[in-house]
């Protein structure tokens, strides 16, 4: 489709925001599942690829292996488990040409405003096409935003002393320019977390100096990038047989090294602090700059392929520093201790801001919808919003596993609702007495700082998400799709409501 070319259509069965990962599986899981739809994919940026389009740092890569944040339906093929950005974008393209999509995205079509009314039984979705050049107007009976957790147009940036005096020049990862030039200069990275272990050691093999500045340390887990069992898997079996072995493989070992840290968490906590110790040199002071302050899994676990990070550190150049800022001076960063960092270039890997609903304005029958309201049936729909669903993946796993989870269950979803001849399905809250949970599980900053606008978790089923694939897989694929909580019903233009399966 050509950039930001308007569609002509403008009703559909299913709308789909965001043509990045989930995205483009909620497009593949609706055509090959739901063949009867009309859909469309909505996308505001210029081309596809959600996250591994926008991110362009150095050594950009996944903190996941491929063969469980590639899709169930698309075996994973390139040598590298751990994949760098360019390769995964090759793959989502690869998937939307496979699956003949192209004509269905829209690109720089930008939904501002969602507003379901039950007289007229549809969304009404504003549009802004080509970065507001035009406002159209489309309607959908079903809504499936897949646009992801964070605002993509600007990170987080905490307000730093004596910014405005620093001299160098300051870039955040999620903007990060294509003339950047960090060769031979002083680098100070501000931030432990993956973004942060990424650009270390790849900023390491051009800059002088590189200085990693946490607050706390960050776990962190080595692993080859390359997977030698999925390799020799690739030439003993088809590529399906073989991809779904390691695929299961690897949501074991996950799954068991999740619950293990949860169990004993001192334990894991020694094991992971253990092997940090073996990778780097023997004066390094591990305790200091690798022992978190939380528990294992508190927080996502940081991936260090193939010992980058480590190797870097022990070359000498690359360093990191455990302390807080005091403010940062023409010339760099004074710390608390007193020590000043140095720096010609400062990158704030300080993490992303959250956005629900992916940052559309959402309301039903005129009423605005605080998503920090409400409470998520099985992690995808919304207590009392008709039609409206998420793609929303794991926090503890790679993302793709849930993503697919959630699309085949819309996709049942919506056969059952054509079988059923209902064409709404609302989410009803039956035990309002629940007691409230954060959605993530996580003590991340950029977590907490969105507690308060994120959706709730109940204290029991259907309301919790448990971030457990093996749950998800019995929850979301083999229970009943027409679950008491779930109120479906039937529409006729006179705008009366019939339960579904009713005459009249």
């Amino acid at each position: 489709m050509p950039q930001g070319e308007s569609v002509q259509q403008t009703d559909f069965d299913v709308l789909i925001v965001g043509a990045g990962i989930s995205g483009i599986g909620a497009a593949c899981h609706i055509k090959r599942l739901c063949p009867d739809r009309s859909f469309a994919l909505f996308e505001g940026r210029e081309a596809l690829g959600g996250t591994w389009y926008l991110f362009r740092y150095p050594g950009i890569r996944s903190d996941s292996d491929m063969y469980t944040l590639g899709y169930a339906f698309k075996p994973w093929t390139e040598r590298k488990a751990i994949a760098d950005g360019p390769s995964i974008l090759k793959y989502l393209n690869e998937t939307v040409d496979d699956n003949e999509l192209r004509d269905r995205i829209f690109f720089r079509h930008r939904i501002t405003r969602a507003d379901w009314s039950s007289a007229a039984n549809c969304w009404t979705v504003s549009v802004d096409i080509n970065g507001g050049e035009e406002t159209l107007a489309y309607t959908c009976n079903f809504l499936f935003l897949c646009g992801g957790y964070y605002k993509y147009d600007a990170g987080y940036t905490p307000d730093f002393p004596g910014l405005k005096d620093f001299q160098g020049e300051l870039i955040h990862p999620q903007q990060w320019p294509e003339d950047a030039n960090y060769t031979g200069r002083k680098v100070v990275i501000i931030g432990s977390g993956a973004t942060a272990v990424t650009l270390l050691p790849e900023l390491a093999k051009r800059a002088e100096q590189v200085t990693m500045l946490q607050r706390s340390p960050t776990y962190m887990l080595s692993r080859p990038a390359v997977d030698a069992f999925a390799l020799r898997l690739q030439k003993l079996l088809p590529a399906k047989w073989s991809y779904g072995l390691v695929r299961w493989r690897n949501v074991l070992l996950t799954l068991f090294l999740f619950q293990f840290s949860r169990k004993r968490p001192q334990t894991m906590k020694n094991y992971l602090i253990n092997q940090v110790r073996k990778h780097l040199d023997a004066d390094y002071d591990v305790v200091q700059h690798f022992t978190p302050r939380y528990g294992p899994w508190d927080q996502r676990l940081c991936l260090v392929p193939d010992d980058d990070l480590f190797d870097a550190i022990n070359s000498g150049k690359a360093r990191i520093v455990t302390d807080k800022i005091d403010t940062f001076t023409g010339n760099g960063i004074k710390l608390l201790s007193g020590q000043t960092l140095e720096a010609d270039l400062v990158v704030t890997a300080t993490g992303l801001q959250l956005e629900v609903f992916n940052g559309i304005s959402v309301s039903v029958d005129g009423q605005h919808v605080d998503p920090g309201s409400r409470f998520t049936y099985r992690g995808l729909m919304y207590n009392d919003v008709p039609n409206l669903a998420t793609s929303f993946g794991y926090t503890n796993a790679s993302w793709t596993l849930r993503a697919d989870l959630t699309c085949a269950y819309v996709c049942r979803l919506l056969n059952h609702m054509a079988k059923t001849g209902a064409s709404r399905c609302t989410p009803r809250l039956d035990q309002p007495e629940m007691t409230p949970s954060n959605w993530f599980d996580l003590s991340s900053g950029y977590v907490q700082r969105s507690a308060g606008k994120l959706p709730k978790q109940g204290d029991r089923n259907p309301w919790r998400a448990p971030q457990n694939y093996l749950i998800d897989i019995f929850n979301l694929r083999f229970r009943k799709v027409n679950h008491e909580v779930l109120e479906f019903a039937r529409y006729r233009s006179a705008g009366a409501e019939l339960p579904a399966g009713s005459t009249g």
